[in-house]
């Protein structure tokens, strides 16, 4: 890996792990001007939208940190292999998940787009939902042979 890709890579995995209410305009300062940022309920566009979504998950969810395992890179873009971890209503949950990145000439993530799984890692989890979701994914699974 480039050592510019190195570098740039482990300032942002420092970020994230690192994350507060109170460093997520430092985390945003990562970000292009113009960058895009997409999950399963989000899609936006600039560094203070990005700003916004890290602000919302510190509203929305308690004591959430991510925990980064593996990082790979190439030319201007990388892929993050994580785990969010938080309390939702007393109850510890994780989400694992991915996330590939593309950053510009700066060294600045221009795109920023998470994959994880919103039925198994988050809805299948809480207390109403969860059941329905829990017993679709058992309807449509393959039959054990």
């Amino acid at each position: 890996m480039p050592a510019d890709t190195d570098q740039r890579l482990r300032t942002l995995i420092a970020a994230f792990e690192s994350l507060t209410p109170d460093t997520v305009d430092a985390l945003a300062a990562l970000y292009a001007a113009d960058a895009t940022f997409r999950d399963p309920f989000n899609d936006v566009r600039g560094r203070a939208a990005v700003a916004r979504i890290f602000s919302h998950m510190f509203e929305q969810v308690g004591a959430p940190r991510f925990e980064v395992h593996s990082a790979m890179s190439e030319g201007d873009a990388a892929w993050l292999d994580w785990t969010m971890h938080f309390t939702m209503r007393g109850q510890a949950l994780q989400i694992v998940g991915a996330t590939r990145l593309r950053f510009d000439d700066a060294g600045c993530v221009v795109e920023h787009r998470d994959y994880w799984d919103a039925a198994q890692e988050l809805y299948e989890k809480l207390p109403v939902i969860g059941g329905a979701m829990r017993w679709l994914r058992r309807r449509l699974a393959v039959p054990d042979l």
